[in-house]
């Protein structure tokens, strides 16, 4: 992380923040911790009666503002405890309260957060008045989850480590500019041409970002470019966006810290707890395998401490040159759009990351609505001519009567499943058509990842629709807790019971059957010519995934619940059927009504994260519709904006 200021910006940060509050304040210390800027304050309360007066100087100073109280101005813990509690509902159902004295912070973990919060942050206000300690507030998860409970012990821990790392990024952020933006670039090191290991460099004179460092799904080894001089040294980049957590997006970031990097790792909430979990569980499946993963969990925990969360719509600056916002993708849980304003109104450009246009049952459609925007970098998995999926209502029809034909047959169906994003959607399409009698009342059986998947789903409601929030507020109307949904946890003992018994739903990971508990499940009824094996996901070239679509129906299994090795085949006697429209991708109308309905509409695309002919179909249907330069760009090149 490049660390070049020749100046202390924080003294006159200081003196214009003193001029512009009352007397009666105290300004003990001023600290930039990431993009934030911390005032350290000896008169708590006295902020806290003062409302309005944070976003006052958060408008006046063009920076996001936290307060906290110097250390020794609140009550002791024992002290305030009861008093916040008497402060706040009590149906706002507090599960946790802990106090940090090296930062004057109480965590307060309750299962309905907006109570504690208050209208307009007033019960916060009043906390803070009350007993002088500045109240952080997070969600208890209505389905228990150990990933969403470890990220956030382990980010305790480090708090006072983060706390250095923060100040020292926020230095870097806030450090005197010494080159002038005159000129913008886009490095290509994967996902063009192809789908997988995306990663791009975005450098200015004064700043270098890397967005994404993903795997290729079934083609192991092949990485992105990381070894290029324009990536190095990775030491020195000045940051990492992830646009969202899907291993062909995330899998080699914390190759990283193995690098040198010790910078930020901007994303949202959702996409850093999702981050790691799909990361530990690739270490695990590659040790399944027998393979030697390129880093080990230390990593994946260097990485963690490392992140800095946004949420959309926030405006964040992350170097000298270069403010950051997201906006939502409509692909996973906690996907983003990343919009990047270079210099001050130089240029800017978007990544679209993976996108869906329209509202799912999960989440709304991409947001495409921006200030200003030149260049776009759009996806471009389905962009081929006739990419054109199927209605959802449609493919909702066509997936219940494939069950409902197998279940009247006694039989059983697979469904491979990527844990984050299609699981989560199929569950609640199967959860409606059981309460609703469209298909009988049968187990589903969820394995591999889907059900730490899911209840870190249920942790971040603001992220999804605004109707199937309403139900996860609702225990009784939570569609993931329904009665169906069992828990695959006893391994292959409970695989071999489920196998023996009578007709069910099996969704499982991985979603390309590419190891994972899938192969586990083809051995156990992949031979029972009454079942159904049902793809709902993409497929991508080279995967077992794609060879069972192409017909397929002797599959190499291991000995280990991963793919290939020296184990044996068996033979696939369940029907296989493709039903379309369960995407997380856009498909080629979607992509087109991306560009067209987009405000303000960009001057240049590249089109990236697709096939061959996928990004150059889409590439030239851009430039005959819009009358816009683009480009489908191969792998290494460079492209100057201005």
């Amino acid at each position: 992380m490049s660390t070049n200021d020749t100046t202390d910006p924080l003294e006159a940060v200081r003196t214009q923040l003193e001029n512009e509050i009352p007397d009666d304040l105290v300004v003990s210390r001023v600290a930039y911790e990431g993009p934030e800027l911390v005032i350290y304050t000896e008169t708590p309360r006295k902020f806290a009666e003062r409302d309005g007066l944070i976003r006052r100087l958060a408008s006046t100073l063009r920076k996001r503002i936290t307060v906290r109280p110097a250390a020794g101005t609140q009550l002791d813990p024992a002290e305030a405890k009861p008093k916040i509690l008497e402060l706040i509902p009590e149906e706002a159902g507090i599960t946790n309260l802990q106090f940090y004295p090296a930062t004057g912070e109480v965590l307060i973990e309750a299962e309905k957060p907006g109570l504690v919060i208050g209208r307009r942050a007033s019960t916060l206000r009043e906390i803070t008045q009350e007993v002088g300690w500045t109240p952080d507030v997070l969600r208890t998860p209505p389905m228990e989850s150990s990933t969403v409970d470890n990220v956030r012990n382990f980010l305790m821990q480090e708090r006072d480590d983060r706390r250095d790392f923060l100040e020292r990024v926020g230095t870097s952020i806030h450090r005197e500019q010494t080159k002038d933006t005159d000129w913008v670039r886009v490095t290509t090191l994967g996902c063009c041409r192809e789908v997988g290991r995306a990663s791009f460099v975005l450098s200015t004179p004064e700043t270098r970002v890397l967005i994404d460092c993903g795997d290729k799904p079934g083609a192991e080894g092949e990485v992105p470019y990381l070894q290029v001089p324009e990536a190095n040294p990775i030491a020195d980049l000045d940051a990492v966006v992830l646009t969202h957590a899907h291993l062909d997006h995330s899998a080699l970031l914390p190759l990283l810290f193995k690098y040198g990097y010790d910078g930020p790792v901007y994303t949202t909430e959702p996409t850093r707890d999702l981050m790691g979990l799909l990361q530990l569980d690739y270490l695990d499946v590659a040790a399944k395998e027998g393979r030697t993963p390129p880093y080990d969990s230390e990593m994946v925990r260097e990485e963690l401490k490392h992140t800095i969360t946004l949420d959309y719509g926030d405006v964040t600056d992350i170097a000298p040159d270069i403010k950051l916002t997201f906006h939502n993708a409509g692909h996973i849980l906690g996907s983003a759009v990343s919009h990047f304003h270079i210099g001050d109104g130089f240029h800017n450009v978007v990544f679209s990351g993976d996108v869906h246009y329209t509202d799912t049952r999960l989440f709304n459609g991409a947001s495409n609505d921006f200030p200003r925007v030149e260049t776009l970098v759009m996806e471009s998995t389905y962009g081929r001519r006739d990419d054109y999926q199927t209605d959802q209502e449609d493919s909702e029809r066509k997936l219940t009567e494939v069950i409902s034909e197998t279940i009247e047959q006694d039989g059983k169906v697979l469904i491979p499943a990527f844990a984050v994003g299609r699981s989560q959607e199929i569950m609640l399409v199967l959860e409606e058509a059981m309460r609703e009698g469209r298909i009988p009342e049968v187990p589903v059986h969820l394995d591999g990842m889907i059900w730490e998947a899911t209840a870190i789903h249920t942790t971040y409601p603001e992220y999804l629709r605004d109707d199937l929030r309403d139900r996860i507020f609702h225990d009784d109307a939570n569609p993931f807790l329904a009665e169906q949904f069992n828990h695959i946890d006893a391994g292959e003992e409970e695989r071999q019971e489920v196998a023996d018994g009578g007709p069910c739903i099996i969704l499982s990971t991985s979603g390309m059957v590419e190891g994972g508990p899938i192969m586990s499940w083809l051995r156990h009824v992949g031979g029972q010519d009454d079942g159904t094996m049902v793809f709902v996901g993409y497929q991508a070239q080279g995967t077992l995934g794609r060879r069972i679509q192409n017909g397929w129906d002797e599959i190499p299994v291991s000995d280990r619940d991963g793919r290939g090795g020296r184990g044996s085949t068996i033979s696939l006697n369940m029907n296989v059927e493709t039903v379309d429209g369960f995407s997380g991708h856009a498909d080629r109308q979607g992509l087109e009504n991306f560009v067209r309905t987009m405000n303000p509409r960009p001057e240049k695309v590249l089109c990236v994260h697709g096939d061959e002919s996928s990004t150059q179909d889409l590439s030239s249907a851009l430039y005959h519709e819009f009358n816009m330069r683009t480009f489908a760009p191969k792998n290494l090149e460079t492209f100057r904006f201005v």
